[in-house]
């Protein structure tokens, strides 16, 4: 466990969708993406340091490449359990070997005193879009020492996903990496609008401005303005137009927050 003070809440994004959450003395580690490349998408923003690959738990909530990214996860110790949709093992093969834990909504998962509730979210949980093996694309709401936090995972608007209790943090997606979002992702306004009816004091926006296909900028120079630097921007505005009582949270790549500090 983490020297972090229990009832203490700190969280630091390392671009996309992967952050370090400190919850009650727990380090918990999200959909890590650790890479300089991935496929035929670049990273804009530094290669996260090794500091991003310390955890006690990794949670991850589809089966996608930019959400189970093989290299990444190994670069976590082999003992540090992995809590991944049920049926990722028969799907992906390379996490043999590694401790794995296969939930589905509805149960629940205790590291410690961290109790980790699985949520449903609204996204193709396949490998990849011809996969014949699925698994349900999973959210989270993590519990320690009075604290607690919402992982949405990539997710549309679903009843659902907006049935979750209230939290203190909310790490919600905002945005991607294509052309268009679709129906499986939320949009800055989208995302507000969730938050605002879940209920949060602080929300951390990610899934923005991280990667992107190299050529994209050039031939697509509207889509990428829209897609990858106004997101944060559109999400802030959408707070305060929907009248959201939450806090914006937009850190820089590798800034850590420490949102409930010890006296």
């Amino acid at each position: 466990m983490t020297a972090n003070t229990a009832g203490n809440l700190a969280v630091t994004w390392w671009g996309h969708a992967s952050v370090t959450l400190e919850i009650g003395g727990v380090r918990v580690a999200t959909d890590p993406l650790l890479s300089r490349q991935l496929m035929h998408l670049r990273r804009a923003s530094p290669v996260p340091p090794s500091a991003a690959s310390l955890a006690d738990v990794v949670l991850v909530s589809h089966l996608h490449h930019d959400h189970l990214h093989l290299p990444s996860i190994r670069k976590f110790d082999v003992d540090v359990p992995l809590v991944v949709p049920k049926g990722a093992a028969k799907a992906v093969r390379g996490l043999r070997g590694r401790r794995l834990v296969e939930v589905a909504p509805g149960e629940t998962h205790d590291v410690g005193d961290l109790r980790i509730e699985v949520l449903p979210a609204r996204h193709d949980g396949r490998r990849d879009p011809l996969a014949r093996t699925a698994a349900p694309a999973l959210a989270f709401r993590l519990t320690s020492s009075g604290r607690r936090c919402w992982y949405s995972g990539d997710t549309g608007v679903d009843e659902a996903v907006e049935a979750v209790d209230p939290v203190d943090l909310a790490i919600v997606a905002i945005g991607g990496w294509g052309p268009t979002l679709g129906d499986d992702h939320l949009s800055p306004e989208q995302a507000a609008g969730v938050v605002g009816r879940i209920g949060a004091t602080w929300s951390l926006a990610v899934h923005y401005g991280t990667f992107w296909p190299v050529t994209m900028k050039r031939a697509h120079p509207r889509n990428y303005r829209r897609l990858f630097e106004n997101p944060p921007a559109q999400f802030i505005r959408a707070i305060e137009e929907q009248g959201v009582a939450t806090e914006p949270l937009i850190p820089a790549f590798g800034e850590r927050l420490e949102l409930c500090p010890g006296p």
